[in-house]
């Protein structure tokens, strides 16, 4: 039986990528070119096989879904090691927990003001939908950009295990 080229984990003949750490093994020689992945519905078949970093980096920050992306990338054992991946995935999160903020609170308080012209909600929210769409472009580019507060708050997340 093979062992993984990073971890020294022992892998499956057949296995594309290490379950251990996520790190894609050597394709053995023959006529056959590429990889052969199990399909999904198979035992041991991972659903995240064919997901790059960097795309799974650029799921977490789609705007008031990519929450899902984000938990799912923190679940999975082929990102567990990947600082990088995870820092995107915590950041996404917490990026979402701010936008949450602003419809639970600031949007109530705000529409409880009789016929106030300049609504906080509204520019909090434009302001947001920007964010995610910059940090969209610098994930999708492999750049990990770090935010003011939960930038912060992301990368000592995505330290801890």
């Amino acid at each position: 039986m093979p062992f993984c080229t990073q971890c020294g984990n022992q892998v499956g003949e057949r296995d594309v990528f290490c379950a251990n750490c996520g790190k894609l093994q050597g394709v053995g020689a023959g006529p056959s070119a590429g990889p052969k992945v199990p399909p999904i519905g198979t035992p041991g078949a991972d659903p995240l096989a064919g997901l790059s970093p960097r795309t799974a980096s650029t799921l977490c920050y789609i705007p008031t879904v990519g929450w899902i992306a984000a938990v799912v990338v923190l679940a999975a054992r082929k990102f567990k090691g990947d600082k990088i991946v995870r820092f995107h995935a915590f950041q996404g999160l917490y990026l979402f927990a701010v936008w949450l903020v602003v419809q639970w609170v600031v949007h109530p308080m705000m529409s409880a003001l009789p016929g106030h012209p300049l609504r906080i909600d509204h520019l909090l929210e434009a302001i947001l939908l920007g964010v995610w769409i910059f940090m969209l472009i610098k994930a999708s580019h492999n750049e990990p950009y770090v935010l003011p507060i939960i930038g912060e708050l992301a990368q000592k997340s995505a330290l801890e295990q």
